[in-house]
């Protein structure tokens, strides 16, 4: 219908030239929009305002002008102009219905946009595997899962990765805990650092390598802690992480050292893959940060940045010039002692994803990585890309109330809330649903009480049960010896003639424009809010109106209308990562 009164418009358009109120070379682009208010009828266009100014016309005299110029439709039945000069169509019932007929032909494909050719990258969770994922990391979860289903089924080419911080020192700190936790199973009395992950998982990761391995690796405490620094709060905690890390590698070589962190990585990475797993979360490709240094993709980036003129040394350092592109800091790409640094890691995989054909990349990042922007746009450009083409989403804190008390987190002390924790108090559905339901820039606090009351305050139970008391009408009919037939109800719309049945059927109309704007927007949270908005004109619908009363074929037509709504909620709840029961 859009495009229709784009064509209207346009015949208007045309019109006005004629009579040389509009001058010849003027080409507007016509905006159409669906009215957020059934009063203010159909469909809305705000072209006299776009047009006044050229015109040299008063905004509603432009308006009346475009109106009167209108060619006459069967499929409109009143135009209004309203505040400055907006334009307001009003669509014939048997039109307006019309979506009705779109839902159920269409089904699971109603609101796909059509294929596009591009390739768009979401690089999401990517939380570093030292540790299960807690509830902050839920959000990023859900919410990068939710923006990859979402330009999917608008049409994009999509790539879903988890990028896997397996190198670096906070690896050999993971590998250092669970190795000492080995020691200490087999009776090493030894203390455990204060810079060490805590958690227990940690022991449990001992636990089965000590299974499989035995004694193996096992050395006394003296051999452990000979001559080793004083830990934190008498000395320096890292200085003395770092130096049980280097024993470690004495005792035991190189390659005994990486049994341990193979092991600690594995375990890790196993849970984090069943609990993503079960939350709906899928990725295409979980890819490896030591890759980047093992393949010489780390090289290349440098190289890429040394030929292009944009590094120079500086104390036996080799530094990238990234204030040359907007940083406000030059930044370090490898140490006098000749180790890379994350930030060159991050350098080669740009490169990387750029390399393997993405059009767009887009991260999902914690709010505390807005000052890794910069650096990255930086890079991005210096290795030849264009910036534009890399979007970061920064994703807020969540804070986790229960019966009104915060609840904290540490992912080091061991003392926090997983996600798995979440997931089994209120579903996954109801975790999937209310992270997705705020704008991913603001701090969220999630209410576990909420989450798990049945009302309508609750948008996932209020969208749930919207879609099970649509499958209850039709077991209803069944009970009474009757059944659902799909085309009757389709050929006899016209019997719809109540005006809740119209904005009901409008509701359902704007799915399509609403995937659109949330895909363009980035906006899981848009298409939460409008489920819930046609849960709710469909709640007063069945409520005010006894669907499968009344002669025949009425009641067909009316459960058409119900099962159209019923299936853009199925639609919309499954781009969310959640379920559409039948029953509740």
């Amino acid at each position: 219908m859009k495009a229709t009164v784009e064509s209207l418009l346009n015949q208007a358009i045309e019109q006005l030239k004629q009579q040389e109120i509009l001058r010849a070379d003027i080409a507007p682009k016509i905006q159409v929009e669906q009215t957020r208010d059934p009063a203010h009828g159909d469909w809305a266009s705000n072209l006299a305002l776009m047009l006044a100014k050229p015109a040299g016309l008063p905004p509603r005299e432009m308006a009346q002008a475009l109106v009167a110029a209108l060619p006459n439709d069967p499929a409109i039945t009143g135009v209004e102009i309203a505040g400055p000069g907006f334009i307001n169509f009003r669509l014939a019932q048997g039109v307006a219905l019309e979506p009705i007929r779109e839902a159920l032909t269409a089904g699971s494909d109603y609101g796909r946009g059509v294929a596009l050719n591009d390739f768009i990258q979401v690089e999401f969770v990517s939380a570093n595997p030292t540790g299960p994922l807690h509830v902050g990391h839920g959000r990023g979860a859900a919410y990068g899962a939710s923006l990859a289903n979402l330009l999917a089924f608008a049409g994009h080419g999509v790539q879903r990765e988890y990028y896997v911080n397996d190198a670096g020192r906070q690896m050999h700190i993971l590998a250092a805990s669970v190795w000492l936790r080995y020691q200490m199973k087999m009776g090493a009395a030894l203390p455990f650092p204060a810079n060490g992950y805590q958690g227990d998982y940690i022991a449990e990761i001992a636990d089965a390598l000590h299974a499989t391995i035995g004694d193996q690796y096992q050395v006394s405490a003296d051999q452990i802690l000979n001559d080793l620094p004083a830990d934190a709060p008498e000395g320096d905690k890292e200085a003395y992480i770092d130096a049980v890390i280097a024993r470690g590698k004495t005792l035991h070589g190189e390659d005994g050292w990486d049994v341990f962190r193979r092991a600690a990585l594995d375990g890790i990475l196993a849970g984090i893959r069943d609990d993503l797993g079960d939350f709906q979360v899928v990725f295409d490709e979980w890819f490896s940060e030591k890759s980047l240094m093992d393949q010489g993709d780390v090289d290349l980036a440098m190289q890429d940045l040394i030929q292009a003129g944009h590094t120079f040394q500086d104390q036996g350092a080799l530094w990238f010039r990234s204030t040359a592109f907007g940083d406000d800091k030059d930044r370090v790409l490898k140490r006098d002692n000749g180790e890379t640094t994350y930030f060159a890691s991050d350098v080669a995989y740009i490169r990387n994803k750029f390399k393997r054909g993405f059009d767009r990349v887009i991260y999902v990042w914690g709010a505390d990585h807005h000052g890794y922007i910069p650096r990255i746009k930086a890079a991005t450009e210096a290795l030849g890309f264009d910036p534009a083409r890399i979007e970061v989403q920064l994703v807020q804190f969540v804070s986790l109330y229960r019966q009104g008390e915060k609840a904290q987190m540490s992912t080091r002390s061991g003392e926090f809330i997983t996600l798995e924790d979440l997931r089994g108090e209120v579903g996954n559905d109801a975790a999937r649903i209310f992270y997705a339901s705020r704008k991913v820039d603001v701090p969220m606090d999630f209410d576990l009480d909420l989450a798990t009351r049945q009302s309508k305050d609750n948008p996932v139970y209020y969208i749930q049960y919207a879609h099970a008391r649509v499958h209850a009408l039709t077991r209803k009919l069944a009970e009474a010896g009757g059944q659902f037939d799909v085309q009757s109800g389709l050929e006899h719309l016209s019997a719809l003639t109540q005006e809740d049945e119209k904005e009901l059927a409008t509701a359902i109309g704007k799915f399509p424009a609403l995937i659109e704007r949330a895909s363009k927007d980035r906006a899981p949270h848009v298409l939460v809010h409008y489920l819930n908005d046609l849960a709710a004109a469909f709640h007063g619908y069945y409520n005010n109106t006894r669907v499968l009363d009344g002669h025949a074929p009425l009641p067909q037509a009316r459960l058409a209308l119900c099962h159209a709504a019923g299936q853009v909620i199925r639609n919309g709840l499954a781009i969310l990562g959640a379920s559409a029961p039948e029953r509740m």
